[in-house]
C-alpha cells in the first residue's frame, strides 16, 4: 500500500500507531524526534507517501520537522499529532504544509481511518 514515517517520541504511541497501519498494510519506518524524522525524509529524497508527525519532541519539534521537509520537498505529505491545545494553534500556521491535525489520544480506528483519508485525498 503506501510508504509511512512515523516520528514520535512517545515510545508506546509510536509501537501502537506503527502496528496498527502496519495491519492496513503499509510499509510504516519510524523516528523517535523530528531530528531522525527529517534525516530518513533527507535519506528517503522525501519518498513517503505520508509523513506522521508528533508536535511536541525534543530535540526538533514536528512542525520545524514539517517546514524543513515541505522546504526541500514541497510535494510531501505531512500529517501532525498533539495532545496540546496550543500546539494545534501553532500547526494553523502551516496551512498548504500539513493535510491535518489528529487530537491524542487517538483509538488505531481513528489513526487508521485519519490515515486512510489522507492518503485517499492523493490517490
Amino acid at each position: 500500500m503506501a510508504k509511512l514515517l512515523i516520528v514520535e517520541d512517545d515510545e508506546s504511541v509510536r509501537t501502537l500507531a506503527a502496528r496498527a497501519l502496519e495491519r492496513d498494510g503499509h510499509s510504516v519506518t519510524i523516528a523517535a524526534d523530528g531530528a531522525q524524522g527529517l534525516a530518513l525524509i533527507s535519506q528517503a529524497h522525501g519518498g513517503y507517501d505520508l509523513v506522521v508527525s508528533d508536535i511536541r519532541m525534543p530535540e526538533m519539534d514536528g512542525i520545524e520537522m514539517a517546514t524543513a521537509a515541505a522546504k526541500r520537498f514541497p510535494a510531501m505529505k505531512i500529517m501532525l499529532m498533539t495532545g496540546y491545545a496550543d500546539q494545534r494553534e501553532r500547526a494553523e500556521e502551516l496551512n498548504g504544509i500539513i493535510l491535518d491535525v489528529v487530537q491524542k489520544p487517538f483509538t488505531l480506528a481513528e489513526i487508521r481511518a485519519r490515515v486512510g483519508r489522507a492518503l485517499s485525498c492523493f490517490a
